[in-house]
């Protein structure tokens, strides 16, 4: 999985937030049919909005069919509202930390919508030790509703967590409750879990876009992470190295600090003597581009730099960025499919679904 991008992902529009709150709320039978939901002055005070902000979120709650408003009485719960389909939990550690989970996670709102599905999104953007303190209490309260399965981003880049991992996973198989991974597997290769796992093809990403460094005149690419890379970032550095090797260059130039550090990029450039670096995600790209200039070393015409994700800043860098943009989207989509077809059939093998990326070329690579 990437590394925390710079640039927190911005937040969902307030009413959107209670919106998919009571929608979840109403699914998972927390208001019954009939009863009446809080106060238009109430939910306001909730979540810290206007009025208006709270009207348009039971606005578009009423055109789903999910609630009626009845003049001078308030809104309240329709008859059959509540969807026949499943409820799901989400287990996301950090969720608005990384860029592209949110996108994940709408489209598995849309796909469940379209199946009478609900989520559960739960308090996932907790950091570090607190998130460890929190996982097992959400693990229960999921046990606890009875969902029907759990989709689950396992811990990356913290102290402990293939312990936490493993830990959250027997947890809800003790409990008989279906897990599909999303983006990473909880072992590094050539280990594999028990579980599905919806994502990309990490090694085919980091081979990928060095061959792309390379068509565009690379001659010694190298590739760029922090120390004690995640299990996804080292699936993309031996695909930078299967593609070096195939275009017939030997030395293995895996360069592993701090992006910020600017000490140890320029003993790298000058030692190394790199003309292209593929990094490890956009937010990690942003970072040595920033370096690289302070530097006085351009961007392209000295160094080319390519990333992975298509970030929502990476074209409005100072130099827009060459990268490979995830199908976040169509990942949530399908991780729906997938724990739909699990639950239908326990027996099936675990299996990989590795959607394809789409390269974007910018002026980073000398587009």
């Amino acid at each position: 999985m990437p590394e925390k991008s710079s640039t927190p992902a911005p937040e969902l529009p307030k009413y959107k937030k209670i919106l998919e709150e009571l929608r979840t709320a109403i699914a998972a039978g927390q208001y019954r049919v009939g009863e009446r939901l809080p106060s238009e002055s109430e939910l306001g005070s909730r979540y810290g909005v206007s009025r208006l902000t709270v009207q348009r979120a039971l606005k578009e709650l009423q055109i789903e069919g999910l609630v009626g408003r009845r003049a001078g009485s308030g809104t309240f719960v329709n008859p059959r509202s509540r969807p026949q389909g499943y409820l799901f939990g989400l287990l996301i550690p950090g969720l608005g930390e990384t860029e592209i989970f949110e996108p994940i996670c709408q489209g598995m709102a849309k796909a469940g919508r379209t199946g009478g599905h609900a989520l559960l999104w739960g308090d996932t953007a907790q950091r570090g030790d607190d998130w460890a303190d929190q996982a097992p209490r959400l693990c229960s309260d999921y046990i606890e509703r009875r969902v029907n399965g759990v989709f689950f981003a396992p811990v990356e880049w913290r102290a402990g967590k293939d312990a936490l991992n493993l830990r959250i996973c027997e947890t809800l198989d003790r409990a008989g409750i279906p897990l599909v991974l999303l983006d990473r597997c909880i072992h590094a290769y050539p280990r594999r879990s028990p579980y599905d796992l919806v994502g990309i093809d990490n090694r085919r990403a980091g081979y990928r876009m060095t061959e792309y460094l390379i068509e565009r005149g690379s001659r010694r690419p190298a590739f760029l992470t922090k120390p004690d890379s995640a299990h996804t970032v080292e699936l993309r550095i031996a695909g930078f190295r299967d593609a070096a090797r195939v275009h017939g260059y030997n030395e293995d130039l895996v360069v592993r600090c701090l992006p910020s550090d600017g000490d140890t990029i320029s003993r790298a450039v000058h030692t190394l003597r790199p003309d292209g670096f593929v990094c490890a995600n956009d937010a990690t790209a942003a970072q040595l581009m920033q370096v690289l200039d302070v530097l006085g070393i351009s961007v392209p015409e000295r160094v080319k730099i390519a990333g992975i994700d298509d970030v929502r800043y990476a074209k409005h860098l100072r130099v827009p960025l060459t990268t490979l943009r995830q199908p976040c989207t169509a990942l949530g989509e399908v991780a729906i499919q997938t724990m739909l077809s699990r639950i239908g059939d326990r027996s099936l093998p675990p299996r990989d679904i590795l959607l394809e990326c789409a390269l974007v070329p910018r002026r980073s690579c000398g587009e």
